[in-house]
């Protein structure tokens, strides 16, 4: 381990923070009050802040406690609920761990993963299991995930309900969509609730292969009445993944669904726009009721610049929304406008791709750039975006919490960034190698929770 323990002022940033409240990114559904010790969703609430607020102090001289080993490598979100930890793996495996000691409570292996094998593609190795972070609903102690499973020798997504504090099986649903290919998609995004049912995205596997289609799917909580939005639905058409660096579809307050698409299979302006390169405000029954694309569309898909972040909704009514192409584009959430009408724009905010989830703090927002962490801050009027500054430690999806940006860097180091300048101000090894480069902590239980390669790494916060 590195660094002592420092304790940091909370209520400058707490007070910024209240400004995001009750804005269009306010919540949809009381999935983490701020109030609890429980962190139940994809950073920490359904519109993806990624903001702890009653976390004044983190010790990361010692950890409090490592999980063991867990079966399968990690690549969703540890969450909180009734002091348990729980994460899942690409093992088709499900623990809950105490937040206590990090021992295993309970353990549910659903069923035996799809081996990479059998895939026309990828980058997930030996087997495709659970790769989206779960979603828990507090008001039925249950927890939904989507496991890869292999069914009668061929894959197929199944979407599974777990009570929280047993793992018994509530509820299990192939979610596949009629005329799929099931071995070509791959089910990335963390899970979200929006209004009674689950929510998530999907698209291809690493490698764009074989023949699929982005898709936006929703599934009441009890497994009935799935609801789908289709990306390059035209005939001929393929591609266009929701995927978003693994985190979730953010629900607004009025409960409409918004994500980020990914490259599709149209490479002229003089075809029909597919759906692609976008972000997309769809109604909670998967209707589409407007979207915003870049003029370069066409390109993109050609070059495969998607966009990757989760968009990122801001208490001004302003969107920002960036991926690969490492422009980042600032919106008029109200009036989105179709093709390239965006407020404005900035070139080259980061080395190298952004990815995931972002933390917001009022008008200011940490971007997940895999060379290390972006500040943002933006402008309302006139509309504008500046960057404050560019650290060279983490890139992994960051979340804010105890005055510090955290984020994972492919080093497997946590590290814990000035909010003000970037510079580091904590950090501890988390021992192991990660088994990609999405990552990103939680926090819940007085803790902040790290995920490594195979385990959980716990550190005290108070």
């Amino acid at each position: 381990m590195a660094a002592g323990r420092v304790a940091v002022t909370w209520a400058a940033l707490v007070l910024v923070a209240i400004a995001v409240v009750g804005g269009p990114s306010a919540r949809a559904n009381t999935l983490a009050g701020d109030a609890s010790s429980d962190w139940t969703v994809y950073h920490g609430d359904p519109a993806g802040l990624g903001l702890s607020r009653t976390v004044k102090s983190v010790d990361t001289a010692h950890a409090a406690w490592t999980s063991p080993a867990l079966d399968g490598q990690l690549y969703g979100e540890p969450l909180v609920f009734s002091h348990d930890v729980y994460v899942a793996t690409e093992n088709d495996t499900v623990y809950a761990l105490s937040s206590t000691s990090g021992r295993v409570e309970w353990a549910k292996h659903l069923a035996r993963p799809v081996p990479s094998s059998l895939l026309p593609c990828g980058d997930i190795s030996p087997s495709v299991g659970i790769t989206g972070t779960p979603v828990i609903d507090p008001t039925r102690n249950e927890i939904f995930v989507v496991a890869d499973e292999l069914r009668n020798a061929r894959p197929a997504h199944v979407l599974v309900g777990l009570n929280t504090a047993s793992g018994a099986l509530e509820m299990q649903r192939v979610i596949d969509p009629p005329g799929a290919d099931p071995a070509a998609l791959l089910q990335r995004t963390g899970l979200t609730l929006d209004k009674g049912r689950v929510v998530f995205g999907m698209g291809g596997n690493y490698g764009d292969c074989s023949t699929y289609r982005g898709r936006v799917v929703s599934v009441a909580e009890n497994g009935s009445n799935r609801e789908y939005f289709t990306v390059d639905s035209a005939p001929g058409e393929r591609e266009g993944a929701v995927w978003m660096g693994g985190a979730a579809p953010v629900v607004s307050a009025s409960g409409d669904v918004w994500v980020s698409t990914g490259n599709g299979s149209v490479y002229s302006s003089s075809q029909r726009y597919d759906g692609s390169d976008s972000v997309l405000e769809l109604s909670p029954s998967m209707h589409l009721l407007q979207y915003f694309a870049p003029t370069t569309w066409p390109s993109n898909n050609a070059q495969d610049l998607d966009m990757t972040t989760a968009p990122i909704l801001l208490a001004s009514g302003q969107v920002v929304l960036t991926g690969k192409s490492r422009i980042v584009y600032l919106l008029d959430g109200a009036h989105l406008g179709g093709i390239g009408h965006q407020e404005t724009s900035l070139d080259d905010a980061c080395a190298s791709d952004i990815d995931g989830g972002s933390a917001v703090v009022g008008m200011t927002v940490y971007l997940p750039c895999l060379s290390g962490t972006v500040a943002l801050r933006v402008g309302h009027s006139p509309p504008s975006l500046r960057i404050l500054w560019s650290a060279s430690s983490g890139g992994g999806p960051p979340i804010v919490a105890a005055g510090l940006v955290w984020t994972i860097g492919q080093d497997g180091v946590i590290y814990g960034l000035d909010p003000a300048t970037g510079a580091v101000r904590q950090h501890a090894t988390i021992g192991l190698a990660l088994a990609n480069h999405f990552p990103t902590p939680s926090v819940g239980d007085s803790l902040l929770l790290v995920p490594s390669s195979n385990r959980v790494v716990a550190f005290r916060a108070r």
